[in-house]
């Protein structure tokens, strides 16, 4: 708000009107406090012995920290890819008109939203105690043309692809889906009245629109799954964070090794985040190419 102060000239005694920005002294302590916050973390960060720099800086582009960070970017990748397909394929289910399809899709997304993802992971690690064997042929007796020991076939990888693919799917369903619920039905009375099928109508008129609404939440929910990787951690799988956790058990250089981590961890999430902000430039420029 403003204060509105009035003045009179001499000469003709017009009313001339001049307008002041109200004083708040409340924002000047607030910068303030954080200015000397701000000071004071910088001064720790770089004075503190603590921090040990130098160690930071030998472990930094160290060969077993650079393979666990080659590792997080391999589960990320495929983590997103099978929780986009099964997004997809439970997003179109839960839309279907089938009362079955749509109860299933939603039990799927039910389930594993509503259950931690630790938990997720050491399940599928631990599979064997469940089934000793997988096996694939007929049911209830009949004969197997597959079989393997589930030791063998859940490996730490398979364990923390499995638990983070598939709770990644009950999320990227949702997005989907109201990336789908948001796109004018018009446009899919007009596919279908040119004759496009019912997959058709999804390819090539549904979704394309429907990425202004997804790409933002999706570029979200790959950056939460980079970091989530650390997860993967307790099953043993050697991805960043458990890589840093071997050598800090080593060399009991415990912050310096966290440290570490977490640059590689701001330095890949800052990578993703100009990624996302082209990416849904570009979707923009489409969509309203599109409408004008």
């Amino acid at each position: 708000m403003t204060e509105v102060i009035a003045r009179h000239t001499g000469e003709a005694g017009a009313r001339t009107m001049r307008i002041l920005p109200r004083r708040r002294p409340a924002r000047w302590v607030g910068a303030f406090a954080v200015a000397a916050f701000v000071c004071w973390v910088i001064y720790q960060v770089l004075t503190n012995p603590g921090f040990q720099w130098r160690v930071v800086g030998t472990y930094l582009f160290n060969r077993e920290i650079l393979a666990g960070l080659l590792m997080t970017c391999e589960l990320t990748v495929l983590v997103m890819l099978v929780g986009i397909a099964i997004g997809l394929l439970l997003a179109v289910m839960k839309l279907s008109r089938t009362p079955i399809v749509s109860m299933a899709a939603g039990a799927y997304i039910w389930f594993f939203r509503g259950t931690p993802v630790l938990v997720q992971l050491v399940f599928w690690y631990n599979l064997a105690a469940l089934f000793p064997l997988l096996q694939l042929g007929i049911p209830f007796g009949g004969p197997k043309f597959f079989s393997i020991q589930s030791t063998v076939a859940i490996s730490s990888f398979t364990a923390a692809l499995l638990g983070l693919g598939l709770n990644e799917g009950a999320y990227m369903a949702e997005i989907v889906r109201a990336g789908i619920v948001s796109v004018d039905h018009g446009q899919i009375e007009a596919a279908t009245a040119l004759g496009y099928r019912p997959l058709q109508r999804l390819w090539v008129v549904v979704l394309p629109q429907a990425m202004k609404s997804i790409v933002p939440p999706t570029g979200n929910q790959v950056i939460g799954m980079l970091k989530y990787s650390s997860l993967a951690s307790v099953v043993a799988l050697e991805e960043l964070m458990e890589s840093a956790q071997d050598i800090y058990s080593r060399t009991f250089e415990t912050i310096p090794l966290l440290i570490v981590a977490s640059l590689w961890y701001l330095a890949l999430t800052s990578l993703l985040s100009v990624a996302q902000h082209f990416i849904e430039v570009y979707y923009s420029r489409e969509h309203g190419g599109r409408r004008r």
